[in-house]
């Protein structure tokens, strides 16, 4: 028997079942998927989407579905948060904005980057819910440098922000 297909977004309000994924899981158009308690289906969305906690699914046998970051392996990152973060940005590295801290997915270059510029770096497990950018609320989508840039992937229009890829 094949898994029941949803085909639209609802609320997450009045959910009784969760669907737990990671930050690129929660970036998805297709995929067969089961929630935290055993239910199986296929989302076939008309767009990709950026899936967060105010998302929900209906699942044909009448449970809604809430979306919820999974835990994952990411670094915190404490010291001089405004230099830190501009550094972070900089690299077009989502990260989760704390009052004492910033929270980015694990990655070693970027931890030995921030322990150079004088951070203390330590490797956590927990959700990771990064700010949204600043042309949408669900990611930070980058950057068009022009037809024939690798890293494109976002609005159509070019622009020169005063840093090269290279």
């Amino acid at each position: 028997m094949s898994a029941p297909r949803i085909t639209a977004l609802t609320s997450a309000e009045g959910a009784t079942d969760t669907l737990s994924l990671d930050y690129e899981g929660r970036f998805l158009r297709r995929k067969r998927l089961v929630t935290d308690g055993g239910r199986a289906f296929v989302l076939d969305l008309p767009e990709v989407v950026s899936l967060g906690p105010e998302h929900g699914l209906d699942h044909p046998d009448g449970t809604r579905i809430a979306i919820r970051a999974a835990p994952e392996a990411l670094l915190r990152v404490t010291g001089d948060l405004t230099r830190l973060a501009w550094h972070i940005g900089n690299r077009h590295t989502p990260c989760q904005i704390a009052e004492d801290a910033l929270f980015i997915r694990h990655d070693h270059v970027l931890a030995g980057m921030l322990r150079g510029l004088g951070a203390e770096v330590t490797e956590v497990t927990a959700p990771f819910e990064p700010e949204g950018g600043a042309y949408g609320h669900g990611r930070t989508m980058g950057h068009d440098h022009g037809p024939d840039d690798p890293h494109s992937h976002s609005h159509s229009h070019s622009h020169s922000h005063g840093h090269s890829h290279d």
